[in-house]
């Protein structure tokens, strides 16, 4: 079996300007903590931008443009963006600053909650460290910026499972049943490491083969949130990362996808390959709840 990733994907970001805060819009601290720690590891290079080797800013502005946010290129200018915040009132996806150097700002990492942020380090790459380690970082912690606001997960999914039918569209447990057998997982396994996840839960087998794999990894609380919904956006990416799907050729031009939104790469790839046609009306519907018949659609092109 290929090697999979699958990332929580929940919402995507209206950027209105690139020196004030971004407005995150329904996107939420798991988001951005799931898809920072997937590089981990990830080998230091002065000047990197890339996996094979990334320096602190590089790595910085490669997870923010995940979400269609452009920072500048070194740590003094993105201290410049955004608005200040303080140490105390720090939420997952602030950027904090360091002078490792001693002459100014030097380093820069991404805030992920529990007093913890990572970032790419000259001595072990990419990596979590606290902000106030007393051996290194807290003595040399300057201050933090706000570059995109950021939601809990609780809040946005009680606003949403309010008004949604689950026996029409797909919630995050029933991706993950479909997912876990289109996979050919072993999912006799039940012991979920999510609280939300009982183990006589229908989703705990799927959802811990899943977790095992490091596909899911929940939110910031660590719960899976198995009843919140996905959007078409959001399960583009998850189909074209969990099946390592690549471009193949050409792929239609759906109007409301933008080649500035972070789904555009996902929406191309999964078009290319013929596991969509859109809505018929020339959008895509990025963020649409995903119906359970068109989920059982994808799967079965992914498989045949």
């Amino acid at each position: 079996m290929k090697k999979r990733w699958l990332l929580p994907i929940f919402a995507s970001f209206m950027i209105f300007s690139s020196v004030n805060v971004n407005d995150a819009e329904a996107a939420t601290y798991s988001e951005l903590k799931s898809t920072a720690t997937q590089y981990i590891g990830t080998p230091y290079k002065y000047g990197g931008t890339t996996v094979n080797g990334i320096d602190c800013s590089g790595f910085t502005s490669l997870v923010f443009s995940k979400f269609g946010i452009s920072l500048p290129r070194t740590s003094k200018e993105q201290y410049q963006q955004g608005t200040s915040v303080s140490k105390s009132n720090l939420i997952p996806g602030d950027l904090v600053f360091f002078n490792t150097s001693g002459s100014g700002i030097s380093h820069v990492g991404i805030y992920i909650g529990g007093g913890d942020f990572i970032s790419a380090t000259t001595s072990s790459g990419v990596a979590i460290d606290s902000i106030s380690d007393p051996y290194y970082w807290g003595s040399r912690y300057v201050g933090a910026k706000r570059i995109g606001n950021f939601t809990k997960t609780e809040i946005v999914a009680e606003v949403k499972n309010a008004s949604i039918d689950f026996s029409i569209y797909a919630s995050r447990g029933e991706v993950a049943l479909q997912l876990a057998e289109a996979l050919g997982l072993d999912t006799t396994d039940t012991n979920s490491p999510f609280p939300d996840v009982k183990p006589t839960s229908k989703y705990a087998g799927a959802v811990t083969a899943l977790n095992k794999l490091g596909i899911f990894t929940g939110d910031e609380h660590g719960k899976f949130n198995p009843s919140s919904p996905i959007t078409r956006g959001q399960v583009a990416k998850v189909l074209v990362e969990a099946f390592d799907l690549k471009l193949q050729g050409e792929a239609e031009n759906f109007t409301d996808v933008k080649s500035s939104h972070w789904a555009y790469e996902y929406v191309q790839i999964l078009s290319s390959n013929s596991i969509t046609n859109g809505k018929g009306d020339g959008t895509f519907g990025l963020n649409d709840h995903v119906m359970i018949k068109h989920m059982d659609v994808f799967i079965d092109r992914l498989t045949q």
